[in-house]
């Protein structure tokens, strides 16, 4: 078969990790970039090598005709417009989450897309970290029976610098609880198979970026939350996160407590922030409550995958279903409808650690 041909539009951090995935990929390549800052081009174009196209507007890479498939990982508050103009393409399309920064860009967006015969996929790359993925199997094999309770703490490194600093501020990305959390908020949604209906949040910016400014401002992310939610099936959730606590021994730990069991998976964070800088596996712990004996299982990764990204191989295995999907014809993992869903309870979260109330979906 022919490799399919992508297009990235955005190449900065996450632009490249991306590019450097599709490189291990049989069947695709990256021919064409977009990017208007200079270095991002250059390293993205370097990256992906001989023969891959360079552009400054994303426009005049639609029309350049070398692209199947596009990659869109802009910044949050440019997905909006972005999405807006490659929709007509009617091309396959992997969009970085956050699908857009408010509720009302997000809607814009699914009512344009009706009717589109081509594929969209909205990047929850946190559903396919191998230990996360072993959790959701015990979940749906009813090995934890009914799940009742969700637990996701991640206590994390900060926020990394990005061109022109646009992470640094709530009105270009959302806010923390969506560009960091809508993550968490989609898993707990695919856990709990049910819809939220109250969110309660309270949390701060206490720590990070204290000391910084630009052009006479001051960034304003939270830097810590707890939020809670509970949905129409009765099933609690819980996200308990710290982005000031990068020595930690696993970056994320996601629990989900049934009526016969307990399931966890842990995950380390990425190598470059250990403190030897080296891979460390994952782990699955199954607790019934019957036995009282956990079961635990190491979970090994291919080093060539590991080393391509920072979300503990879980990117490369999204692109390998986004590229089988590609070719079968098939539909999307996560949908448009998914990823407004994640942005609207971290908008919801948003607004209840504002306010101090209980906010009602």
């Amino acid at each position: 078969m022919t490799d399919i041909r992508y297009g990235i539009i955005g190449s900065g951090m996450m632009g490249q990790e991306h590019i450097r995935t599709i490189g291990l990929l049989d069947g695709a390549e990256v021919t064409a970039v977009c990017d208007p800052d200079k270095g991002m081009r250059s390293s993205a174009v370097h990256m992906a090598g001989a023969g891959c196209a360079a552009f400054t507007d994303h426009q005049a890479l639609l029309q350049s005709g070398l692209c199947d498939a596009l990659l869109i990982a802009v910044p949050n508050h440019l997905h909006h417009q972005i999405l807006k103009d490659v929709l007509p393409a009617d091309l396959p399309m992997l969009v970085e989450k956050p699908l857009c920064t408010t509720l009302a860009d997000c809607e814009d967006i699914l009512a344009r897309a009706a009717g589109r015969a081509s594929q969209i996929w909205v990047a929850m790359e946190y559903r396919y970290m191998p230990p996360v993925e072993r959790l959701i199997e015990a979940v749906r094999s009813g090995e934890i029976g009914a799940p009742r309770m969700i637990s996701v703490r991640e206590h994390r490194f900060p926020f990394l610098k990005k061109v022109g600093d646009w992470n640094r501020f709530e009105h270009k990305t959302g806010g923390t609880l969506v560009e960091k959390c809508c993550h968490f908020f989609d898993l707990m949604r695919l856990i709990a198979q049910a819809e939220p209906v109250r969110v309660f949040a309270s949390g701060g910016a206490d720590v990070n970026f204290l000391d910084e400014e630009y052009d006479g401002q001051q960034p304003d992310i939270l830097d810590n939350a707890f939020v809670v939610i509970d949905f129409d099936n009765g099933v609690r959730a819980m996200l308990d996160l710290c982005m000031f606590a990068e020595g930690s021994a696993w970056q994320e730990a996601i629990t989900v407590t049934g009526e016969l069991a307990k399931a966890e998976a842990f995950v380390p964070g990425p190598s470059r922030f250990s403190a030897d800088g080296k891979e460390r596996h994952s782990e699955f712990v199954l607790s019934p409550r019957a036995s009282k004996r956990e079961s635990r299982e190491i979970l090994s990764i291919d080093p060539a995958i590991l080393a391509v990204g920072d979300h503990h191989g879980s990117t490369f295995f999204q692109h390998q279903k986004f590229l089988d999907m590609i070719r079968s014809g098939g539909i999307p993992e996560v949908s448009l409808e998914d990823g407004l869903k994640a942005v609207r309870i971290g908008l919801a979260a948003e607004q209840s650690a504002k306010t101090g109330t209980a906010i009602k979906l």
